[in-house]
């Protein structure tokens, strides 16, 4: 058996649906609280996969796509898929909405725009 090194700790499961609300990062030492919340948005974001899923859903615009149409896109299973895009919506991220049998998701540019603020307030 080899030593892969220390496992990564895992960060709390906590709701993040709401707006990112905090003070920027370049402003001053944040609360634990508030690295947390920038944290967790951020983890949701350290995937390859997400990264692309994001990419396509923004790339889509207002109109979104659809959970198959994304698994078709990347190649990849639909669980898989469903996966990563429910990890993007728990962050706030993503805003999913069910239309038929189909779930079609869009990209809440403003999540990612304060996530960018926090972030850089002089970016952008």
């Amino acid at each position: 058996m080899c030593d892969t090194g220390p496992v990564p700790k895992s960060l709390p499961l906590i709701e993040l649906s709401g707006a990112l609300c905090c003070p920027p990062v370049a402003a001053g030492v944040v609360s634990d609280a508030d690295a947390l919340e920038v944290a967790l948005r951020l983890k949701a974001l350290a995937d390859p996969v997400r990264i692309k899923l994001f990419s396509l859903v923004l790339a889509a615009g207002s109109d979104g796509l659809r959970n198959v149409d994304l698994a078709h896109e990347l190649q990849l299973t639909d669980a898989t898929v469903s996966h990563h895009l429910g990890q993007l919506s728990r962050a706030g991220l993503l805003v999913a909405k069910r239309q038929g049998a189909s779930t079609y998701y869009t990209a809440d540019r403003s999540a990612l725009s304060a996530l960018v603020r926090v972030m850089d307030p002089n970016c952008c």
